[in-house]
């Protein structure tokens, strides 16, 4: 549009501006059907007399409203050149925020142009954007910070566009999951007396979730997204849930404690090996737990909410990132095709425990507690018929020698030297003593626990060390090379096992009964098996070398190793109710070593969560929500501090959290007032009006006067 420059009478302070709309902008555009915008347009600035000819546009009168008519009309052409329609509406819009500007309110940075034609979502025919400059600002601040509050009166878009920026961001793979939840109980009420079954009691007060996420995607494809867990709507009671009994054991760099016996800044083993500080403990009362058992044999106990991650076959195969489930949601889902359906993710490297100084050689310990007899009656002896392992004993025991008694036996004797007494005690023996394997048989060895929790390479010289004397490696056609370790004690069984897991492997535990097996050979005659054995098949990570004895490890080796260890959930069952305690880690992925080696977490990653009607929390609830922000998340909490429903004398967290949080860094409170009402114009009066009466009497669920929700316009 063109335009002369406005000209002023300085006598009358009356001011003159002539437009010319070009004419590829048909005049209804800009003046409206049966001339409505020109009449909304001549109501705001009565100063000014507006004429129109053909497509000539002029305005006399006040200097202060032509100006302000002159800017309006450019606006109105910026708008239209972007095929965007003008409507009353947005001419209303336009002059508030033109009014507003030349008042001295905002920072003059936003143009009416830009606030009417920022695209959020274009979805079914139709497309979200802002409507007002508090909006646009709301809008811009969810781009740019990671915890924002949308603070002001019902109807001014706050869920909304909320939800409008969270479908926009799954749809641009921002985020893997979009996550809704609000306060379920309100002006009272107790679901415990509402009619139906839970999920009929909650749903009433979700439905503007649900309604809003209709509006913006397609409705056949929510059912889909819902099963799948990238959108998950629920109450905020079930955002606490993510729970495990109190007795559950947690992996710390000192060993296994109970996470009921977990305080904040004590730390835990992470997904990668390395302690990680524990931020929050949260407990959660007495909960149906779930016991869930993967196929080596591992478990442990969650409630029905805690998050696992996990990927399916397919996922795999098409390179999809790990996706997180709650326990119930894989219920009854756990196998595709006749194969389990959800692989759980492995320690990235070996757990990364406080190296502690030892008595004996790791190595050297677990060749004797292969091929040692270390009964005590006698002075200990190793038999093998490797010398390669006779030799290795032998250098790792200092004041010890190996003598040979024919065949595969030998003695460890104490090295003598002159000056000697006969009753000098042997160093092995002392050891042993030490050790508390003074005594033990074949089936009643252990991997003492100085060995068990460990640095990473004494775990694997003493795995090493068993494995060379009690194991060996298993060739398959077509398969990847596995490790099998035979013992016909429980606790070793055990102990190899978890030396296995905290090395980043998995282990698979058969027995074979002693009775019914035919007898061995022993010096030409029949030996009877006393104990079952337990066999165990190993499959441990690539870069890890489970064995020194040469032929074992060529062997080993030339089969292509022992392949990727992989992990799937076999069985999810009900373990009855258990008080229960969550916590959130400082880890980047969230997760943490659980019982037998598992890895579990309970903040939410890659997601966009929403809180709504957030006024209705209470403190305690609001530092639990914030406190569930995982990485690359994004948290949108959303409230009207004038619309508390909680019981009497509960503070609102929605209240209290504006001074906790103010100030900090990458947390960001957007104002929104009755201006940004984009309901019936009367919504903006009514809110009005009640504002005015809070402010002045202040009321029980308004604050007193300065606090309440004027006192948070940024006026």
């Amino acid at each position: 549009m063109t335009q002369t420059p406005t000209a002023h009478d300085p006598a009358q302070g009356q001011a003159r501006a002539h437009f010319t709309v070009p004419a590829k902008h048909p005049m209804v555009t800009v003046l409206g059907s049966g001339d409505s915008l020109l009449r909304v347009i001549e109501k705001a600035f009565p100063a000014a007399d507006i004429h129109v000819r053909g497509n000539e546009i002029s305005a006399v009168g006040d200097a202060g409203e032509v100006a302000l008519v002159q800017r309006l009309f450019d606006e109105m052409m910026l708008v239209l050149r972007t095929g965007q329609p003008m409507t009353e509406d947005a001419v209303e819009r336009s002059i508030a925020m033109l009014r507003a500007s030349g008042n001295g309110e905002g920072d003059g940075q936003e143009t009416p142009a830009e606030v009417l034609t920022q695209n959020i979502l274009s979805s079914r025919g139709r497309t979200i954007r802002p409507k007002t400059l508090n909006q646009k600002r709301y809008v811009d601040a969810i781009d740019k910070h990671t915890v924002v509050f949308g603070i002001g009166p019902a109807g001014t878009g706050k869920t909304y566009l909320a939800m409008a920026k969270a479908v926009q961001a799954l749809q641009s793979k921002q985020v893997n999951r979009i996550i809704l939840t609000r306060p379920a109980v309100e002006a009272g009420e107790r679901l415990g007396f509402l009619p139906g079954t839970l999920y009929e009691k909650i749903d009433p007060y979700l439905r503007p979730l649900y309604d809003a996420l209709h509006d913006m995607l397609d409705p056949d494809s929510i059912p889909k997204l819902m099963a799948s867990g990238t959108i998950e709507v629920a109450p905020l009671a079930y955002m606490r849930g993510r729970a495990q009994p109190l007795f559950t054991n947690v992996l710390t760099p000192e060993g296994w404690r109970p996470i009921g016996d977990l305080q904040v800044g004590d730390l835990v083993i992470g997904s990668n090996g390395e302690p990680t500080p524990v931020l929050g403990v949260y407990p959660q009362g007495e909960r149906d737990v779930y016991r869930v058992a993967a196929q080596d044999g591992s478990w442990t106990l969650a409630c029905g909410e805690h998050l696992w991650t996990v990927r399916t076959r397919d996922d795999r195969r098409r390179d999809k990132p790990w996706r997180v489930l709650e326990t119930q949601e894989m219920i009854g889902n756990l196998r595709a095709a006749h194969a389990r359906r959800y692989e759980l993710p492995m320690l990235t490297a070996a757990v990364s425990m406080p190296e502690r100084e030892v008595p004996m050689d790791p190595y050297a310990l677990g060749l004797l507690l292969g091929d040692g007899c270390l009964t005590g009656s006698t002075t200990p002896s190793f038999a093998s018929e490797d010398r390669e392992l006779v030799e290795a004993l032998d250098a790792a025991l200092p004041g010890v020698t190996l003598r040979h008694r024919g065949g595969p036996d030998y003695t460890l004797n104490r090295i003598k030297s002159p000056g000697d007494v006969v009753t000098l005690e042997n160093p092995v023996t002392r050891i042993l003593l030490e050790l508390d394997l003074l005594r033990t048989r074949s089936h009643s060895k252990f991997v003492p626990d100085d060995y068990l929790h460990n640095s990473a390479e004494v775990r694997l010289g003493v795995l090493q060390g068993l494995l060379d004397s009690d194991g060996g490696p298993v060739t398959q056609e077509d398969r990847t090379c596995r490790i099998q370790y035979t013992t016909t004690s429980i606790l070793l069984r055990d102990d190899v096992i978890s030396l296995v897991r905290s090395l980043g492997g998995v282990a698979y535990t058969r027995r074979r009964a002693a009775e019914g097996r035919k007898p061995g050979r022993a010096n030409g005659r029949d030996v009877r098996f006393s104990h079952d054995a337990h066999i165990v098949d190993i499959h441990l990570p690539e870069g890890i070398e489970p064995f020194r004895l040469a032929r074992k490890r060529d062997k080993y080796q030339e089969a292509g190793g022992g392949g990727r260890p992989m992990r799937f959930i076999d069985s999810i069952e009900p373990a009855g109710r258990e008080e229960t305690v969550c916590i959130q880690v400082a880890a980047e992925d969230s997760l943490y070593v659980t019982q037998d080696y598992l890895l579990t977490h309970n903040t939410l990653n890659d997601a966009f969560i929403i809180l709504d009607e957030a006024q209705n929390t209470s403190p305690e609830q609001m530092k639990m929500f914030l406190t569930r922000l995982g990485f690359d998340s994004k948290i949108v909490i959303t409230g009207d501090v004038t619309q508390v429903d909680l019981p009497s004398g509960t503070k609102s967290g929605l209240r209290q959290v504006q001074d906790i949080l103010d100030g900090v860094e990458d947390v960001h409170f957007s104002r929104l007032t009755s201006q940004d009402v984009v309901r019936h114009k009367l919504v903006g009066r009514i809110v009005d009006a009640y504002e005015k009466y809070d402010s002045e009497n202040g009321t029980e669920n308004g604050t007193h006067k300065g606090r309440g929700t004027a006192g948070h316009k940024g006026k």
